[in-house]
């Protein structure tokens, strides 16, 4: 049978993993969400044709899966307003919710649930995410299935034998389209500077970035021996990484990624269970 699936929290991402479920097969009448917000309801009844309501309990109620799609700071309420609707019942709990241990999701919702904690990043609204996981003692073989089949269902998953990694996985993958965002932002503008229309220079930023991902995926070489290969000696390409070199890039990107990591671990202490 399959597993009927609640989702606690419609916003994007939400959205994005119950969309890539039912591309997959799963059946509407298995689905249900729950939210705050009319608008997220109506937009994921009306989209998908699955049952939504205010009620987080109510969409909870006879759901094998809990799949917690809220913002860190709303957790800890959203888990003792389901302590009633759960009474006698371990569903799996696949939390997505930044920051919040499985230390802390077992203390609200008991030692003896299965949880499983991901990571996904904002790639999932195209099918294109990739997501770490992170397993509890208590959750058994088919509960790991049960939550790799929903998270691949928006792209890569990858297992984490311990749960501290997932710090550094939030600020590398997690937040890691953001930082590339900025850099195509970046490259659109200093393409203006020299010259290019705006619409151009966007265009050719967007596509660079895309095209250069999608070789690296597909090729056999890592980054740095792609990078080699494009670098001609006394080249354009050359000038350009040594100015980013110089710039100190890489120094930089780890100063970002080690405040998103911390951020990460303020948002448990911040946020967990207390």
């Amino acid at each position: 049978m399959t597993a009927r699936i609640a989702f606690i929290g419609a916003g994007n991402m939400g959205r994005a993993i119950l969309g890539g479920l039912l591309r997959g097969g799963h059946a509407p009448a298995q689905l249900r969400a729950a939210d705050a917000d009319d608008g997220a309801r109506a937009r994921v009844a009306s989209e998908f044709g699955v049952f939504a309501t205010a009620s987080n309990a109510q969409a909870a109620a006879d759901a094998d899966v809990l799949v917690l799609a809220v913002k860190p700071q709303q957790l800890k309420d959203v888990a003792s307003g389901l302590a009633a609707a759960l009474a006698g019942r371990r569903p799996l709990v696949l939390s997505i919710a930044a920051g919040i241990s499985t230390a802390s999701l077992a203390g609200w919702f008991g030692s003896d649930t299965p949880i499983v904690r991901s990571m996904p990043n904002t790639p999932a609204l195209i099918g294109r995410g990739t997501s770490a996981l992170f397993a509890t003692a208590a959750t058994d073989a088919a509960g790991r299935t049960l939550a790799e089949s929903i998270m691949r269902a928006v792209g890569a998953v990858h297992w984490l034998d311990d749960e501290a990694l997932m710090d550094a996985v939030t600020a590398l993958s997690g937040s890691g389209p953001a930082y590339l965002f900025r850099v195509i932002e970046c490259m659109a503008s200093a393409g203006e500077q020299l010259g290019l229309a705006p619409a151009l220079a966007r265009r050719l930023a967007l596509e660079t970035a895309a095209g250069a991902s999608e070789l690296a995926l597909g090729s056999a070489f890592d980054p740095a021996t792609l990078r080699a290969q494009v670098t001609s000696k006394g080249g354009t390409t050359e000038q350009a990484l040594r100015v980013l070199d110089e710039g100190g890039l890489c120094d930089l990107l780890g100063r970002a990624l080690g405040a998103a990591r911390d951020r990460s671990r303020e948002l448990a202490a911040e946020f967990g269970r207390g």
